[in-house]
């Protein structure tokens, strides 16, 4: 497909929610870590972990290594996504659970994006199939999406293989990139109606959907939103603080 270069548009609260519900999506997916809510809840969680001692000083020096290395650009996006996960190898599953749920308590709910919040209950209401798809853990993404009615079942995030309640270091998925499609193909779907995501990693996913719709977008993928004609959609707490900031300050994630 060629695309033309032109401004992206941006849309205010409710001609992004008019679109959206115009559009009478059956399937509506949403990437959640800058799109859902501000910030970056995987690396947040697992800092926060570590401090709580969930892992060994060792693994936890380990993979401090690894997020530095991947900052710099020596560690692919996908391989410490993986890496963020397995890092709780040997530990019980209830045990990340509870973790998540105080974790997204404190520090995720208080960032909850409120236009998308409404926007997501009434996609429920009238019956929109809704999905979420990142590459933060499965954890800490089932207790952040709970509060939207996306039900775990419809959850595609990364995650190891938990055996008898253990967790173990295999790999059942890594959704970023590529790898967000190849999640949604693998239960069925294609080509969903809608899809929400902030950053470049959400691009590919993006690209697949009848309508997509940047939340938040980084600066990459503003840009391939100006290219591909789309339109955009800043929340107020995020415009907010670039007002505060004097420009348009980008609350994204990496993830």
């Amino acid at each position: 497909m060629t695309y033309t270069q032109s401004e992206a548009v941006k849309w205010t609260s409710a001609q992004f929610q008019q679109q959206v519900l115009d559009s009478e999506p059956k399937v509506a997916v949403f990437d959640c870590d800058g799109t859902l809510w501000g910030g970056d809840a995987g690396y947040g969680f697992m800092t926060w972990s570590l401090e709580q001692g969930l892992v060994s000083r060792s693994t936890s020096d380990w993979i401090d290594a690894r997020h530095r290395t991947y900052r710099s650009g020596g560690v692919s996006e996908a391989a410490i996504c993986g890496e963020m996960v397995q890092i709780y190898a040997g530990l019980r599953d209830q045990e990340l659970r509870s973790a998540a749920a105080q974790y997204v308590r404190e520090f995720v709910d208080e960032r909850v994006f409120e236009e998308m919040e409404a926007l997501v209950a009434s996609l429920g209401h009238i019956g929109v199939e809704l999905w979420a798809v990142s590459s933060t853990n499965r954890w800490v993404i089932a207790e952040g999406v709970r509060r939207f009615g996306i039900p775990e079942d419809r959850i595609l995030a990364a995650e190891v293989a938990v055996v008898d309640g253990q967790i173990t270091s295999d790999l059942v998925q890594v959704p970023t990139d590529e790898g967000k499609v190849a999640a949604l193909q693998g239960v069925g779907i294609h080509q969903p109606d809608a899809v929400f995501g902030n950053s470049i990693h959400d691009l590919a996913m993006l690209d697949i959907a009848r309508n997509a719709y940047p939340v938040n977008p980084s600066a990459a993928l503003l840009q391939a939103a100006s290219s591909r004609g789309w339109g955009y959609f800043r929340p107020a707490a995020v415009a907010d603080a670039a007002a505060h900031l004097g420009g348009e300050h980008d609350r994204t994630s990496h993830f």
